[in-house]
């Protein structure tokens, strides 16, 4: 598992430019999923059929957003220093000093002009990307290039650390669980979508083309264990968590139990969220067509969309074996349990 966390974290992908992610992923599941294809707008929909090739049988999808947030380029000034606007939800307070690459390899470091009270947090106006240039002509970046925080993985206390688990570490847990199924009940299509970050472009028309009979979106969300922490009941290293509610969507409560009553069926440590803002792909998928049964389950994460995202192993790992449990075995109460 560390060197699929350690593979999928260093892959460049800010939402918009997923394609070398998708390349890693393609990698990794070779020769563990039965048909691939990439729709129109750059989502991955690998296929992973049900025991004897079942026709009839019930259509299970498994989305994890592939893109990460980043910034772009808006303006290149005289001197050579980048002005940039957020792709997805960028905290200002958390990247004065912070370093980005773009997609040629170059990297910056995020710097602020002079301001009148520095405890508070820069206005984005107020922030540049300097990329070492002594004038505009040696600046290769141009308005419209993208960047993202500079990866990484450093493990601490056995726990990594990276600026991407969101959704990289998602990614990981699809792959790894279409790894280990064995073809069972279902259909089974792992769905790596694109463009997450910036409003859940990619779910919706992936959830079209599957069509499918019940789905689990797989992200993080964040914790409330450390000092002074907003209250929060989820914390790292005590299961991946079954969400309730987010600020988008109510979660499918069949789908909600079939999670449960699976992880207590495989002695599987999981805990409830319900996360206040925010959401995921599974809004999206949920809507989609005339409705689908649509779940999500979350891998704990401290300093969500920062530099430094921390996860726990022990939760991942308890996230790929349920998905395993729920997907070995037929979908009992999904469609009858509103």
């Amino acid at each position: 598992m560390k060197d699929l966390i350690q593979t999928l974290a260093e892959a460049w992908g800010p939402s918009g430019h997923e394609a070398a992610v998708r390349e890693v992923v393609l990698r990794l599941l070779e020769g563990h999923v039965d048909d691939t294809r990439v729709d129109a707008l750059g989502n991955l929909v690998v296929r992973k059929a049900a025991a004897g090739g079942a026709a009839a049988a019930p259509k299970v999808m498994l989305a994890a957003h592939m893109d990460e947030i980043g910034v772009i380029v808006t303006h290149v000034d005289a001197e050579g220093f980048l002005r940039f606007a957020p792709v997805g939800g960028i905290l200002t307070g958390n990247l004065i000093g912070t370093r980005v690459a773009f997609e040629d390899g170059t990297v910056g470091v995020i710097g602020s002009e002079k301001r009148d009270d520095a405890s508070k947090a820069p206005k984005l106006d107020e922030l540049f990307i300097d990329v070492g240039a002594r004038e505009r002509a040696g600046v290769r970046q141009k308005v419209g290039d993208a960047a993202a925080f500079r990866h990484g993985v450093d493990w601490s206390n056995g726990r990594p650390i990276t600026p991407n688990h969101d959704d990289r570490i998602g990614c990981a847990v699809l792959v790894e669980t279409l790894r280990r199924l064995a073809p069972g009940p279902n259909e089974v299509f792992g769905v790596f979508t694109v463009q997450e970050e910036i409003g859940v472009r990619g779910a919706a028309p992936s959830a079209f083309g599957v069509a499918p009979d019940m789905a689990v979106a797989l992200d993080v969300t964040g914790t409330g264990d450390t000092p002074e922490a907003r209250p929060m009941a989820v914390r790292l290293g005590h299961g991946p968590a079954i969400k309730v509610k987010d600020g988008g969507m109510i979660a499918h409560r069949g789908v909600r139990a079939l999670l449960e009553r699976r992880a207590e069926q495989a002695g599987i440590a999981v805990q409830l969220e319900v996360l206040t803002g925010g959401t995921t792909d599974a809004m999206a998928i949920q809507t989609s067509r005339a409705g689908v049964p649509t779940g999500a389950l979350s891998i704990p994460s401290r300093y969500v969309h920062t530099p430094s995202q921390i996860v726990d192993l022990g939760d991942v790992e308890g996230a790929v074996r349920l998905l395993v449990a729920v997907l070995a075995q037929p979908l009992e109460g999904v469609v009858d349990g509103r």
